[in-house]
């Protein structure tokens, strides 16, 4: 194999976010969580309507399509109404 394609096929680490970036977890069954920081070789993600973080594979982290964003953002809306979340 040439090096031109071995370096096409390369993936760049994926650069951290901000803190309370969205973000889509697909190693953990798409679940949308708030990016909180970096825990060794992973990223910790929380629930948006709060919870236990969880640890995620950067790898396995994608920004969420606009729907999935919107459905985050009104379940948080909806938990803050009813104040299961500050």
């Amino acid at each position: 194999m040439s090096e031109e394609n071995t370096a096409a096929h390369r993936q760049e680490p994926p650069q951290v976010p901000f803190l309370g970036t969205l973000l889509v977890d697909i190693g953990h069954g798409n679940r949308v969580g708030e990016f909180r920081g970096v825990s060794g070789p992973y990223w910790s993600l929380r629930p948006v309507c709060g919870g236990v973080e969880w640890e995620a594979v950067p790898a396995d982290v994608r920004l969420p399509e606009p729907m999935e964003r919107l459905r985050a953002e009104t379940a948080r809306c909806n938990a803050r109404s009813v104040g299961r979340i500050p």
